[in-house]
């Protein structure tokens, strides 16, 4: 046998073919799904996602949708079209049933980040757990552990909050127990940092940190804060990554800004995985990419004039 395939090799480079030694899958389609872009975060997985597609020169198509009802919509269009692999980053509940109806049709579907609870799913995710450890240790070594500390969380974003959430309570039980914790509901965006933490701010006098658990949140935080002229205020987390937060840390020396980050970029390797299971590889699921915290004594590594986010 071993002769044969000499053979069979030296023949084909003889004939200038290159031959094939491992079999490829017929057809690699890869329908990435992805919220619309109401969140640079968000906006740089899509982009991120559709690079990598192009740099492997495969066939791709993103559909981007506001709700789980458009999402759905979107799978069945990216099934029709023949896809064979679906990416999917799905920010709302609801979309189990028509994930798993992919999964029934033979459909590789790679989760990025949020949970979905379907059994052969695969996944990459940042370390959402760790990031809220990271964010009650870094407040408890600024402030101490008998602080007051708002917690901006959002219910809206699934496990995405529920990990970040459990971190930081069972870390602050841990190692500050006395801690005054003082919970809100508001979402990812800007515009609901500033009127949640506006809110906030007049119903309490006396806050020492603030642990936010996204970057944009945080920004319209800290607007609410200035505006109020709180002074306070010592500490914000934040967490994403995101380029414009970097540049405020070194520029407010009176709150430290912190954000406990993962890049989007690592939606790559969702992709990455994708092409892998439909080669029939084996792949290391859930991929869990670890949290790295951007301050201002360290920011200047991170800043990246190319990144969309």
């Amino acid at each position: 046998m071993k002769k044969i395939l000499a053979l069979a090799l030296v023949l084909a480079l003889a004939l200038g073919v290159a031959p094939v030694l491992a079999e490829k899958p017929a057809e690699v389609k890869i329908g990435i799904l992805a919220p619309a872009v109401t969140h640079g975060w968000v906006a740089a997985v899509a982009y991120n996602a559709e690079q990598r597609a192009k740099e492997l020169g495969v066939d791709y198509k993103v559909a981007t949708s506001a709700n789980a009802e458009e999402m759905t919509t979107q799978l069945a269009d990216l099934l029709t079209w023949g896809a064979t692999a679906i990416v999917a980053f799905p920010q709302w509940s609801g979309m189990e049933d028509p994930i798993k109806e992919a999964l029934d049709k033979g459909v590789v579907v790679v989760n990025f980040d949020i949970d979905i609870a379907v059994d052969g799913v695969y996944k990459v995710t940042g370390d959402n757990y760790d990031m809220g450890v990271q964010g009650a240790k870094y407040i408890v070594d600024k402030v101490g552990d008998k602080a007051t500390v708002v917690m901006l969380e959002v219910p809206t974003a699934g496990s995405v909050n529920d990990l970040r959430k459990a971190g930081f309570e069972d870390t602050i039980k841990e190692i500050a127990p006395e801690l005054n914790v003082l919970s809100f509901a508001t979402k990812f965006t800007r515009e609901d940092g500033l009127k949640d933490m506006a809110d906030i701010l007049i119903a309490n006098p006396e806050i020492d940190a603030v642990y936010s658990m996204d970057d944009e949140t945080s920004i319209g935080a800290l607007q609410a804060i200035a505006e109020a002229k709180r002074t306070d205020i010592k500490v914000i987390t934040g967490g994403g990554g995101m380029q414009e937060y970097f540049k405020m840390m070194p520029e407010n020396e009176e709150i430290w800004i912190q954000s406990a980050t993962y890049s989007p970029a690592m939606v790559k390797h969702a992709v990455d995985m994708a092409i892998s299971l439909l080669k029939g590889e084996t792949v290391e699921s859930p991929m869990v990419i670890p949290t790295t915290i951007v301050d201002r004594d360290n920011y200047t590594e991170f800043m990246d004039e190319g990144s969309p986010y």
